[in-house]
C-alpha cells in the first residue's frame, strides 16, 4: 500500500520562489547530508544565499561528501544543538537573515527560540503551519492548515490560522482561495464539537470580510470532491474545489499530509508563517525534494 513515487518538488513553487531573488537563510544546525543536500539544490536554483549554524568540521565535511565549495558562505560554529537555535533567531531578529530553515534539530528547540518575546519575531498575528500539498510538478496546490504547531487551537487561534493561510494562498497566486473548515460531518451536531465551531469560523469569516469563500462544516470527501458533494446534494462556493483545508486539530492534519506523502508519494511543503520570517520545520524523514519545497514555500512567503 505504501507509495513508491518518486516525490517531485512542483515547479510553479520554484518560479514563484524565483521571483523573489536570493534570499539569505539561516540553516540552523546544519551537518547532516539531507539537510545539506538540498541547501545546495536551492542555492544552486538561486533561491537562497545560506548561514551555515552548527559544528563547523561536520559542516564541511557533508559538503566535501556532495562535492560543494561553501568556503564563501559564512559558518557560525556552534557544537550545542540546542544553542544553535538561539544564534538563528537572533540573527533573524537583527534582519541578518529573512528565513530559517530547521536542520537536525528538534522543532519545540527552533521554535522556542523563536517565540522569544524579546526577539520581537512574532507580532500580532499568531503563528501557524501550512502546508503546501502536490503530487506532480505542474499541480494546483492543496493547502492543509494546521497540522504541524497549534495543537489544538481555539475559535480565536483558528481564526489566526484561516487569515495567514489566505496570505500565503494568495502569495502563491491563489486571490480569492476556497476555504473548508473539516470536520467529520457536513450537518452541524451538538455531539461533534469541530461541526459546531466549523458554523462560527464561517460566520466570523463573513464578518470580517476575509477576501476568500469560506465554508464549514464540511466532511473531508465534500471538500475535495464534486461528485460526493453532488450526491450529497450540498451546494456552496467551497463543497468539491477546496483550495485550502483547515483542519480541527494537529492530529487530522497530520494524518492527512502523511497519509498523502506515504500513500501517494505527495510532495509536502511545510512552513510556519505569520511573524517576521518563515520558519521551515520540516520533519527529519522528509527527503531532498520536499525540504527543497518547503525551502521554496518559506522564499514565497516572505513580505
Amino acid at each position: 500500500m505504501l507509495s513508491d513515487k518518486k516525490i517531485i518538488c512542483p515547479e510553479n513553487l520554484l518560479k514563484r520562489a524565483k521571483l523573489k531573488g536570493i534570499v539569505k537563510t539561516a540553516i540552523v544546525n546544519a551537518g547532516k547530508e539531507l539537510v545539506m543536500e538540498s541547501t545546495k539544490i536551492a542555492v544552486g536554483l538561486n533561491l537562497i544565499e545560506p548561514i551555515f549554524i552548527g559544528e563547523e568540521t561536520e559542516i564541511k565535511k557533508c559538503a566535501e561528501r556532495l562535492k560543494w565549495d561553501i568556503s564563501k558562505y559564512e559558518i557560525i560554529n556552534e557544537a550545542d544543538e540546542n544553542s544553535t537555535a538561539p544564534i538563528a533567531a537572533k540573527l533573524a531578529s537583527s534582519d541578518k537573515v529573512k528565513i530559517l530553515v530547521k536542520g537536525h534539530i528538534h522543532t519545540d528547540i527552533l521554535m522556542k527560540a523563536v517565540l522569544k518575546r524579546d526577539l520581537n519575531l512574532i507580532g500580532k498575528k499568531r503563528l501557524s503551519h501550512v502546508w503546501h500539498m502536490t503530487m506532480e510538478k505542474n499541480d494546483k496546490p492543496f493547502i492543509v492548515t494546521d497540522g504541524a504547531l497549534n495543537v489544538l487551537p481555539k475559535l480565536e487561534t483558528k481564526m489566526h490560522i484561516l487569515k495567514n493561510s489566505v496570505d500565503f494562498a494568495k502569495r502563491i497566486g491563489i486571490e480569492k482561495p476556497k476555504i473548508s473548515i473539516l470536520s467529520a460531518t457536513e450537518e452541524v451536531l451538538g455531539s461533534v464539537p469541530s461541526s459546531v465551531e466549523a458554523r462560527e469560523i464561517t460566520k466570523r469569516a463573513k464578518l470580517e470580510n476575509i477576501e476568500a469563500d469560506v465554508f464549514g462544516p464540511l466532511a473531508f470527501d465534500n471538500s475535495v470532491s464534486e461528485k460526493a458533494a453532488k450526491i450529497k446534494n450540498i451546494k456552496n462556493d467551497v463543497a468539491g474545489k477546496t483550495d485550502i483545508l483547515l483542519v480541527p486539530n494537529v492530529e487530522a492534519g497530520n494524518a492527512l499530509v502523511k497519509m498523502m506523502i506515504h500513500f501517494m508519494g505527495a510532495c509536502a511543503a511545510g512552513v510556519v508563517i505569520g511573524g517576521k520570517v518563515p520558519v521551515v520545520i520540516t520533519s527529519r524523514a522528509d527527503d531532498t525534494q520536499a525540504r527543497l519545497a518547503s525551502i521554496a514555500a518559506a522564499v514565497v512567503a516572505l513580505e
